[in-house]
């Protein structure tokens, strides 16, 4: 009997802890209202006082019809579906800031943000608040064409693009020649890569908003894709002269393929730096080194000797070779 009172015992304390807590939140719910609407429903954060301060876009259509027709064809139009940021970063407004004020008064245009009148700076860090984190961002800071002024808007239009693509003011490489007109020059020339025939892009090689740029032989190599050094992004296209080999030429390995090719164009065959490939190798080869080798009296000699015109007549695998030190195979 002792034991049965003592389970009872049990079982009533237990059920008085349950109850009890249950029986003071219902109350104190009671006590602050039974109105659904209190509280943030599941999934929607709590309105903010400042969120009064953005109208949404479909009042920016009152006054600017053409520029929302536009706006609203492109991928920016997205940001109306997501509610998760709230209304600051929804619809233009999430580009040009709280809007309430400016429709209050639209003669005064100080109080939104005016991408035409702000600096270089200011443009870049306003576009960065959303892109920041894309994946072609990331070194942003250390842009080119950051240092250089350059802001998102002379590239990209968010209401008057002519490419959809990227939103591109004009297509690839015409925008780019804009500003690069030695490139422009370059790719011109009769040994060239394709880019003006449309085989590949400027952006195929290069991230225009930033990777690096490093001293690489007598050129800087710049936000080239794929490696600050320059040659991965040769390799590409050019995969058999990549390697490894088991003799390297120290001055692909080391200097890399711009040592010896001019990357965008040149006069010479295969874009070499000269057209007479001895000169070439004699940047680094001298007859000090290689007493076989061509002296600069008969490299600039028109009647020398049929294995003098050319190192690469014996030299075959320039780039490197796995069978001789020499490259002969």
């Amino acid at each position: 009997m002792r034991r049965l009172n003592n389970i009872g015992t049990i079982i009533f304390l237990f059920v008085a802890i349950s109850v009890v807590p249950l029986t003071f939140v219902r109350s104190a719910v009671g006590a602050a209202g039974d109105t659904p609407s209190a509280a943030a429903q599941p999934g929607q954060s709590a309105a903010s006082p400042a969120d009064s301060e953005y109208v949404g876009a479909e009042r920016c259509k009152t006054c600017h019809e053409k520029n929302y027709d536009s706006w609203s064809k492109s991928v920016h139009f997205r940001t109306t579906l997501d509610t998760r940021g709230g209304p600051s970063k929804q619809g233009c407004e999430a580009c040009h800031g709280a809007g309430a004020s400016h429709a209050a008064d639209p003669s005064d245009k100080s109080k939104i943000f005016l991408f035409k009148k702000a600096s270089p700076g200011e443009v870049n860090a306003r576009c960065l608040t959303c892109h920041a984190s894309g994946p072609t961002h990331l070194n942003s800071p250390n842009s080119f064409h950051r240092q250089n002024d350059v802001s998102c808007i002379d590239c990209h239009s968010p209401h008057h693009a002519t490419v959809k693509e990227s939103l591109l003011v004009k297509s690839q490489p015409a925008l780019c020649y804009s500003c690069h007109l030695q490139q422009k020059s370059q790719f011109n020339m009769p040994e060239h890569h394709r880019v003006n025939e449309g085989l590949i892009q400027c952006t195929d090689c290069h991230n225009q908003h930033g990777t690096g740029g490093v001293w690489e032989s007598d050129h800087l190599v710049r936000q080239l894709r794929t490696s600050d050094s320059g040659d991965f992004v040769c390799y590409k296209c050019h995969a058999d002269k990549q390697g490894p080999f088991v003799f390297a030429h120290a001055s692909v390995k080391v200097e890399g393929c711009a040592t010896c090719h001019i990357p965008h164009g040149g006069a010479n065959p295969h874009m070499l730096k000269y057209s007479n490939v001895n000169l070439l190798c004699l940047q680094c080869h001298t007859t000090a080194a290689l007493p076989h080798g061509p002296s600069m009296d008969k490299v600039m000699d028109a009647q020398n000797a049929t294995q003098q015109q050319a190192c690469t007549l014996c030299h075959v695998q320039i780039h490197g070779s796995n069978f001789s030190n020499y490259f002969f195979r």
